[in-house]
């Protein structure tokens, strides 16, 4: 059966994340009302990267089963690693563990024990920042994304397949990314095809709709798109979704509509959630 490869350090998998960072990311995002959807985002990966050095980190120091990338596209398409590992595109977990570029002291409520909530100050590291300039060169973004994904799967032929996810606010603005997204899910490696999820984040107040089985339920053609763009969840994917209390189905796709932060967070975790590391 496909995606069933042990993850380690000798047969790693990888993540590449593409990150809208047009102009209209300065809005507001949906259910987070004076929070633009850049900054969300941002906090929503960084933290994802933290709990994923947490995950492979072991008693003699963080173990590289993966390798992450991060690609903006806006204004300029690229890698959006900051600090020492800027301008790379996939860097293994060791590292990124490594070299954040800074360490940020935030505030979140915590539960005082006694029915209330109290602040509690945390450190948040972080490796990239948000930005919110341009238009949204789809179609050029998933042509990096396939170069970088055939390198890849050429070094790795038997790892559990790449993950890439992207997340956008608005159209492609460079045409139909369709033939961009069929090209990277035809990448494969012994243990099958590429996956291609997608996350359309808002400002509309329409309900959020969290991995479809079918477009008929969405609102707009751009998310039906979108959700033609996407693959299917795996077993593993599916199975998480449920014990996350999600209504799917075995045509459910790797695809969110007008995701607010939670949302958003349970997306990447169930989207990146290979339930074979070992």
């Amino acid at each position: 059966m496909p995606y069933t490869a042990e993850i380690s350090r000798a047969n790693p998998s990888c993540f590449l994340f593409l990150l809208d960072q047009s102009t209209s990311m300065g809005d507001p995002l949906a259910g987070e009302a004076g929070k633009r959807k850049a900054d969300k985002v941002a906090d929503v990966i960084n933290k994802f990267l933290q709990n994923l050095v947490i995950k492979c980190g072991k008693n003699e120091g963080v173990r590289n089963y993966f390798h992450v990338g991060v690609l903006g596209y806006g204004a300029n398409v690229g890698p959006a690693f900051t600090g020492t590992i800027a301008g790379r595109e996939l860097v293994p977990i060791s590292e990124i563990a490594d070299f954040p570029a800074r360490i940020e002291e935030r505030t979140k409520k915590t539960d005082d024990g006694a029915g209330g909530l109290v602040d509690q100050k945390i450190k948040f590291p972080i490796w990239f920042d948000p930005v919110a300039n341009g238009g949204t060169p789809m179609c050029q973004v998933l042509g990096q994304a396939q170069k970088i994904v055939v390198d890849w799967t050429s070094k790795n032929p038997t790892g559990f397949p790449p993950i890439v996810i992207n997340v956008t606010d608005g159209e492609s603005q460079d045409g139909d990314p369709t033939s961009a997204a069929d090209a990277i899910k035809a990448i494969a490696t012994t243990d099958g095809n590429v996956l291609l999820f997608n996350a359309h984040v808002s400002s509309s107040g329409a309900a959020p709709v969290l991995f479809p089985d079918a477009e008929a339920t969405l609102a707009d053609d751009f998310a039906k798109l979108l959700f033609r763009m996407s693959s299917n969840l795996t077993d593993t994917m599916l199975s998480g979704a449920r014990q996350e209390g999600i209504t799917v189905s075995p045509a459910s796709k790797g695809f969110v509509f007008n995701a607010n932060l939670e949302a958003l967070i349970n997306f990447i975790d169930i989207g990146t959630r290979p339930g074979n590391l070992r």
